[in-house]
């Protein structure tokens, strides 16, 4: 044997032999937990598992103080599982265990993000609030972003194969998302906190070779159970049918699970529930392969409204988690304007208030008292600070109450242009807007259909220039009017605004 083997390890005092591209392990089994498998070159860059009939060995087996990842014990705190369930963020855990392990251990969660957009959307921000939670619970969050499977497309959800993304797309979209998780995660984390890091899967898979793949994790997948995972059950039975590829993603997930299981010591995922099957898969591998235990899966629900449909997509499309290509003021109004019936459930789940807090605002609401919309202004506040900072939260109640028709808030063009790729806008020159009717000038911008619908809008007291009702039919644009110089503001009712650029 000392010949065979090229070193001999020490670890907790026990002895690790292992032999050069062999893979074989000769630590005794089984081992709770991740061991330490290297090939020959001393690369951890190939997975190896341990032998169904291993040699027989000479050595102690490990300490029952061994912990899994070696997690550290610490006092007991509030159980994050516990409160995801009081808060309807649970759908379903692949073992009651995770509730003990959550009180007595440090954990390392993951949860992934495919970079198909160069943001993220309202229906990834569960994932992001269930890995606070986390943290808040004193365990470490993972975020992976998917730089390789986002080049296969998860079919979860999916009618349609999603289209194929260039290099170029992926590193921007890439960029893009890391940026939004790490200013979320980390505006809500103590200073020089360490509760948070990013991964992307492309760094390992870059140099899987398919061979090697297939030898070492293809053969511990059986077919009959991929096919009976609900995703692939419903695009099998559609008239699209399912392509190899797409097929495969369950199989390279649940590898990614393996991989921060092994070399990163993550032991639970989360996801949504159509999540579950990929999952799954993960902690399948990782009992199979490595012959661990300790890996668990985690499902939140999907974020629907009431009548059964999405919560995330508004007439102008996705709400996107990015300033840049939704302004906080646009995603404040989307939450201000939750119907009562949602407004609780939406509280519990995406907002860190404190649940007797919603029960008592829940109460409220049904008392005479009750200030219309109060609980939606609690919502839209606490989840645009959560997503877009303080700072995002002022601009937003700046806009809206300075955009509100009939508010006594000054206009500056500052706060108008803030709010311009929100709303529909042209560009008129200076000497076209002076001195010509409002009418005219609702129609000619866009406002407004027709001179008759103007004047017709006008004595139902509906049309407003720069937040002031107009009265007089006879109206015209003078340069006071004109905000800075620079811009002005038309509105017909509260909710539909046009700015008009002068040139």
């Amino acid at each position: 044997m000392a010949v065979a083997a090229s070193r001999v390890f020490t670890y907790c005092n026990h002895k690790l032999f292992f032999f050069p591209n062999t893979g074989i392990n000769l630590y005794p089994t089984p081992i709770k937990g991740p061991s330490l498998l290297l090939n020959g070159n001393g690369s951890n860059n190939f997975l190896f598992y341990r032998p169904k009939n291993p040699i027989p060995r000479c050595v102690h087996s490990a300490p029952k103080t061994l912990e899994t990842h070696s997690q550290s014990h610490v006092p007991r705190r509030r159980n994050v599982v516990e409160i995801l369930e009081e808060r309807g963020l649970l759908e379903s855990i692949t073992s009651d265990n995770l509730r003990s392990a959550c009180s007595d251990s440090n954990l390392k969660v993951y949860c992934g993000f495919d970079p198909t957009a160069e943001s993220l959307h309202l229906g990834n921000l569960l994932g992001i609030i269930v890995l606070s939670w986390f943290q808040q619970c004193g365990h470490k969050a993972v975020a992976l972003i998917g730089g390789a499977t986002a080049r296969i497309g998860d079919p979860s959800g999916k009618s349609l194969e999603r289209p194929e993304l260039d290099p170029d797309s992926l590193e921007k979209n890439t960029q893009g998302i890391t940026n939004t998780i790490t200013r979320i995660l980390g505006r809500n984390t103590k200073p020089n906190s360490d509760s948070f890091v990013i991964f992307n899967n492309y760094d390992w898979w870059k140099d899987v070779i398919l061979l090697d793949f297939l030898k070492r994790v293809g053969r511990y997948a059986r077919v009959g159970t991929m096919m009976a995972k609900e995703s692939v059950k419903k695009r099998l039975e559609s008239e699209q049918g399912m392509s190899y590829t797409e097929f495969t993603y369950q199989l390279l997930q649940g590898y990614d699970f393996l991989y921060l299981f092994q070399k990163e010591g993550v032991s639970v995922q989360i996801g949504g529930s159509d999540q579950w099957g990929n999952i799954t898969a993960g902690t399948e591998l990782i009992r199979k392969i490595l012959q661990a235990e300790g890996a668990y899966g985690l499902t939140f629900p999907l974020l629907l409204k009431s009548d059964g449909t999405k919560f995330g997509k508004s007439e102008d499309g996705a709400i996107w988690l990015s300033s840049s290509m939704l302004s906080p003021y646009k995603f404040y109004q989307y939450f201000f304007s939750v119907p009562d019936v949602d407004v609780v459930r939406f509280l519990k789940i995406l907002t860190f208030s404190d649940i007797e807090e919603i029960n008592e605002l829940e109460r409220e609401m049904k008392s005479p008292g009750y200030v219309p919309n109060t609980a939606q202004h609690r919502l839209a506040e606490e989840v645009t600070r959560f997503v877009h900072g303080q700072d995002g939260l002022d601009e937003a109640l700046k806009a809206t109450e300075a955009l509100r028709p009939g508010a006594e808030t000054r206009l500056d063009w500052q706060t108008i242009e803030g709010i311009a790729k929100d709303v529909p806008s042209c560009s008129l020159a200076y000497n076209e807007v002076l001195n010509l009717p409002l009418i005219d000038l609702s129609v000619s911008a866009g406002l407004l259909e027709s001179k008759l619908a103007a004047r017709r809008l006008l004595k139902q007291g509906g049309l407003y220039l720069n937040n002031s009702r107009v009265d007089s039919e006879g109206k015209k644009i003078e340069a006071q009017d004109i905000v800075d110089g620079k811009i002005l503001l038309l509105s017909a009712g509260k909710k539909n605004k046009l700015v008009v650029r002068i040139s």
